[in-house]
């Protein structure tokens, strides 16, 4: 017997994982919230699958609808939008033949499509290696794979800015005074936080006046700083930096960052405009 509330739950969770598998596989912004409706309606159509007079939702096109459908629900904001659904497929049938598979060799019985009950240790160990398998067939398709984006809110005087920074965990940059690490983004995105029509505009390479500039704004008095950094092309190198009211990733964590300006584009093909 299969009980609805089991089968509901248990295609949530699997969707949710997969959901989160094909965001950080694809680069995509791990938006948990998101993930968790589109993983409800994974397990609302899977539920109604098995319901009397359903059974057309089992036929292949409903199918790609309901995982379109789930894609946009959880990836609605990307660029790469059929990249993401692309990968979710993949990862969605590569997890899908590693439970049947172990299934089959454990002898667990299979109870149709949506519901197989094996063990929580097989569900466990199917999803890592369908995960690490796809994570390293996309890592050579694309140089983004495997990278995490997360959205961030970066708030001063009033005012928000949003940003999709890349969690780098290369990137040691910190404040020499205060010992706070310091995320780095693109001055165009910071542009919400200035008040209208006062966006700096200076030349490219003057970090110490683009400091200046910074501190006259209204509310950015005391908040800005030069930092120091090493990089390959600039050993000795230094960058205006903010100290925002408040930084918060999307999960609502509270990040006690300093903000250093680029006045360069972070990345090339626009899937971010910070770095962590």
């Amino acid at each position: 017997m299969i009980y609805a509330d089991s089968l509901f739950a248990l295609n949530m969770a699997i969707d949710y994982f997969l959901l989160l598998c094909a965001a950080k596989v694809s680069g995509a912004e791990l938006n948990r919230r998101r993930f968790l409706l589109a993983a409800a309606l994974g397990g609302a159509y899977a539920l109604g699958c098995v319901l009397p007079g359903m059974g057309f939702l089992s036929g292949g096109a409903v199918k790609l609808a309901a995982a379109g459908l789930m894609a946009v629900v959880a990836y609605g904001g990307e660029t790469r939008l059929l990249r993401c659904l692309v990968v979710f497929l993949g990862v969605s049938a590569a997890f899908a033949g590693a439970v049947f598979a172990f299934a089959f060799i454990s002898g667990s019985p299979v109870a149709g499509t949506f519901y197989v009950p094996v063990s929580l240790r097989v569900l466990a160990v199917s999803f890592a290696l369908c995960y690490a398998a796809v994570s390293l067939v996309f890592r050579r398709l694309g140089r983004r794979a495997g990278r995490e984006i997360v959205g961030l809110t970066v708030s001063l005087a009033g005012r928000e800015a949003r940003l999709r920074a890349l969690r780098d965990t290369g990137n040691s940059l910190a404040d020499p005074v205060s010992g706070r690490a310091v995320a780095v983004a693109e001055l165009s995105a910071l542009g919400p936080l200035f008040p209208p029509g006062r966006a700096p505009l200076l030349p490219l390479r003057d970090p110490a006046g683009l400091c200046r500039a910074l501190s006259e704004l209204p509310g950015f008095a005391g908040r800005v700083t030069l930092v120091p950094y090493s990089s390959l092309g600039s050993p000795h190198g230094l960058l205006a930096a903010i100290r925002p009211d408040s930084v918060l990733t999307d999960g609502g964590e509270k990040l006690p960052l300093l903000i250093a300006v680029a006045t360069r584009p972070l990345g090339g093909d626009g899937g971010y405009n910070a770095i962590l």
